[in-house]
């Protein structure tokens, strides 16, 4: 009972995902093709309160629900990582039609081809976890 508003609001965000079409196939390769600004706006938005969100956080204006301070630490930065690691999250995206959030709002629509996408993360997490010492990061 005592995670029940994050169930509600994990329902809510799944709603709208699926009535902002952000779940769409078509939606995506939309995007993926440079035709359409639907998708760009949806994440430029998220993008947007993901700053203010962090500004909130590093003010200490936010804290958590035990009322404790949000500590965020600093990651070393290398435009390697994070250009390959973008890069192969949007090969993922591209090749499966959807990421990872919205996965299980398809489940939860019925596509149910999708299940082979969430194997196929739920694998890649697993290997990732087995193997992350000895990768460069």
């Amino acid at each position: 009972m005592k995670f029940i508003k994050f169930f509600l609001v994990g329902i809510l965000f799944g709603i709208v995902m699926s009535k902002a079409e952000i779940i769409s196939w078509y939606r995506i390769y939309e995007m993926f093709k440079f035709q359409s600004f639907h998708m760009y706006g949806f994440i430029g938005s998220a993008v947007m309160i993901g700053m203010v969100s962090m500004l909130l956080f590093r003010k200490k204006v936010v804290k958590t629900f035990e009322g404790q301070d949000i500590h965020i630490t600093s990651k070393e930065k290398g435009l390697y990582r994070n250009l390959l690691g973008g890069t192969l999250f949007g090969f993922g995206w591209a090749l499966a039609g959807a990421c990872p959030g919205p996965m299980f709002v398809l489940i939860g629509k019925g596509v149910l081809p999708i299940v082979v996408v969430i194997f196929g993360a739920t694998l890649g997490a697993f290997l990732y976890g087995l193997f992350k010492d000895k990768i460069p990061h």
